[in-house]
């Protein structure tokens, strides 16, 4: 057997790992259950069979490329760190003010997402330079000292270094810098001349803040990672995909997670690109549905269609459509698609008006749907399907798994059927929201 190659994708119920032979191009594909208290626990077990089912070692690994969620989940779950920001004087509050891009431009109870930084530790310091990049007024040095000093006795796990005009001349910002991490030796940074060197005040500061924001979950993901993957003997490159398409080294991944958000949906658009390309087809609609969500992507004339930015932690992403200012805007190269909650693990559930709904919540891997049979009781899609014969319960997970179509039967006769008389047979169907969102 030649060097493997191998991909491994984290999904919210699946994780999905595929060897490549490095001689014959065999391919060998591995899918296990999703382990989200420890997501890593997950990649390895699809490794390690993976690995046993090639008859390999870790010795045999040329590179392992990581597509994740990892950074997007800890948004939308609110999981991340407690985040300290240095700004110019006078710009304390560009986090709060935003801009005027609102999701329902006339629902005067609209809500805004919660700022990434919470006001109190957002501080100032005397600075400022033009938009050519000239000094105005030069910078403070014991008034950064003082700050830092602030932010550690708050106890914040990152810090956000965001100065006006600083992508002309980043001179300032890495004189912060340089202060921050002489205070703070063990704190993370992130710097919006480093992390997003445009203009566009908002712009940039948003990104640098949710960069800060999921540093430290991360980076502690990626060392853990590395870590099981050297104890498996596996020393070869381990490379992270980014929104773009691309893949970047794990150091750089810990720098710059906010550039892996999308790292999940983007392989899937690429390798629906890469089926098509041998049978001449150039334009390709791609269709990427797991447990959680349902992503589409368009290749035109053999190419990405790529965007600038793109909204996390809202309930759909849609980069260039309707549905803006429901998340945190982010500025990175990312594949353009459009990505909505709508999945096999979807709920159904009855909102106050007593009207049957789906989504976007989904029972993910654990519990999983009803008749996963590990202690799920709420009815989901595949819950659904089972009932209406369109999966075989024996069948499942290339038989390694078996489905309880009773439990199914249950969970949809309990929660769904009963409180509005349906019958759990006749009406499985009516669980069809989630395939028209999708679609």
């Amino acid at each position: 057997m030649g060097a493997l190659r191998i991909g491994i994708d984290i999904g919210g119920t699946f994780t999905d790992a595929a060897l490549v032979d490095g001689e014959t191009g065999a391919i060998r594909v591995v899918k296990v259950l999703t382990t989200p208290e420890d997501p890593a626990q997950g990649f390895m077990v699809a490794l390690e069979r993976g690995l046993a089912e090639c008859e390999a070692s870790g010795r045999d690994v040329a590179a392992v490329v990581h597509a994740t969620t990892v950074a997007t989940n800890a948004i939308i779950e609110g999981k991340i760190a407690l985040v300290g920001m240095l700004v110019t004087r006078g710009f304390r509050d560009i986090l709060e003010i935003g801009r005027q891009i609102r999701s329902r431009l006339y629902d005067v109870h609209l809500q805004k997402p919660l700022p990434l930084v919470e006001r109190r530790f957002s501080l100032e310091v005397s600075e400022r330079l033009d938009h050519e990049g000239r000094v105005l007024e030069p910078l403070d040095l014991d008034e950064v000292r003082r700050a830092a000093r602030r932010l550690r006795h708050e106890g914040v796990e990152a810090i956000v270094v965001c100065l006006l005009h600083s992508y002309v001349n980043p001179a300032h910002e890495r004189a912060v810098a340089k202060i921050v991490r002489a205070e703070l030796p063990d704190v993370f940074l992130s710097v919006s001349s480093d992390v997003c060197p445009e203009y566009r005040e908002y712009l940039r500061a948003s990104t640098t803040a949710v960069n800060a924001a999921v540093m430290p979950i991360v980076s502690r993901y990626v060392d853990a990672l590395e870590s099981r993957l050297h104890a498996l003997g596996a020393v070869a490159p381990f490379y992270v995909m980014q929104s773009n398409g691309g893949v970047m080294t794990s150091t750089s991944a810990k720098a710059r997670p906010v550039y892996m958000v999308e790292s999940g949906p983007a392989a899937g658009v690429i390798a629906a690109g890469a089926i098509a390309a041998p049978y001449g087809y150039k334009n390709v609609l791609s269709f990427d549905m797991g447990g959680t969500t349902a992503k589409v992507g368009l290749i035109q004339d053999g190419q990405l269609r790529l965007s600038t930015e793109i909204e996390v932690g809202a309930q759909s992403v849609t980069p260039l459509g309707e549905g803006r200012g429901g998340g945190y805007p982010i500025r990175t190269p990312v594949i353009d698609l459009v990505e909505v909650g709508a999945g096999g693990g979807s709920e159904a559930w009855i909102d106050a008006g007593g009207a049957l709904r789906v989504g976007p919540r989904s029972a993910g891997a654990r519990p999983g749907p009803a008749c996963y049979g590990l202690g799920g009781t709420t009815p989901t899609i595949t819950d659904a399907n089972l009932v209406l014969g369109r999966l075989n319960p024996a069948f499942f997970l290339g038989g390694e798994m078996a489905l309880d179509a009773d439990a199914a039967r249950r969970a949809i006769a309990d929660r769904v059927a009963a409180p509005l008389a349906l019958d759990p047979r006749r009406d499985a169907p009516g669980l069809r929201p989630a395939r028209l969102r999708s679609a």
